[in-house]
């Protein structure tokens, strides 16, 4: 059998690193990069080498090159006295894109999981009680995802914060969905979050 040289080798172990990506993908994404100019190369090394000086905000644990994230700095998010707080950082980017929400986030970095050794010291859940305190937030929303773990992390969330007024977010049928292909668990959430019109 052909022996490909150790570079390639190399390369194609680190990709398969990455979720979602087995030997097969990682050999085919190496491939096509072998093809690439050194120049482009060059570029994309460089930009995963950046990832080592990339730092999470002080504040609210989103990505950030400064110690404090462009969002926990502008003064108008501050003073909207809102947090939201979402189980990780592509639930944040899947809000700011909707645009809708102008206040501050806390990123958890997961949920409760006594089965997986995480509890609320691994959350840290104690600083989102500080950050309302200190930002005079008067609203939180959460934000984390329908599950047995994610409601327990909300109920607890909730203990926390009494004098704060608590709100989840909505969870049911899609925009454009169809009753007849929704799982019963999704349609019983849609009924429980219902509005008056």
């Amino acid at each position: 059998m052909i022996e490909l040289p150790e570079s390639i080798q190399n390369t194609v172990k680190c990709f398969a690193k990455l979720p979602g990506v087995g030997e097969k993908t990682a050999m085919r994404q190496v491939m096509n990069l072998i093809r690439w100019n050194a120049e482009e190369l060059k570029l994309f090394a460089n930009a995963i080498n950046d990832l080592g000086n990339t730092k999470r905000c002080n504040e609210c644990g989103l990505y950030s090159t400064l110690d404090l994230c462009e969002i926990c700095l502008s003064q108008t998010r501050q003073e909207s006295e809102v947090m939201c707080v979402v189980e990780n950082i592509n639930d944040l980017m899947a809000i700011e894109r909707s645009g809708e929400y102008k206040g501050l986030y806390h990123v958890l970095g997961g949920v409760l999981n006594p089965l997986l050794g995480v509890g609320p010291d691994q959350l840290k859940l104690n600083k989102i009680t500080d950050r309302a305190q200190k930002f005079k937030i008067k609203s939180i929303i959460l934000a984390i995802n329908p599950s047995v773990e994610g409601d327990a992390t909300c109920s607890y969330i909730k203990q926390l914060l009494k004098d704060v007024h608590v709100d989840r977010i909505g969870f049911g049928m899609p925009m454009g969905g169809s009753l007849e292909y929704l799982d019963p668990l999704t349609i019983s959430k849609a009924l429980e979050n219902r509005k008056r019109l």
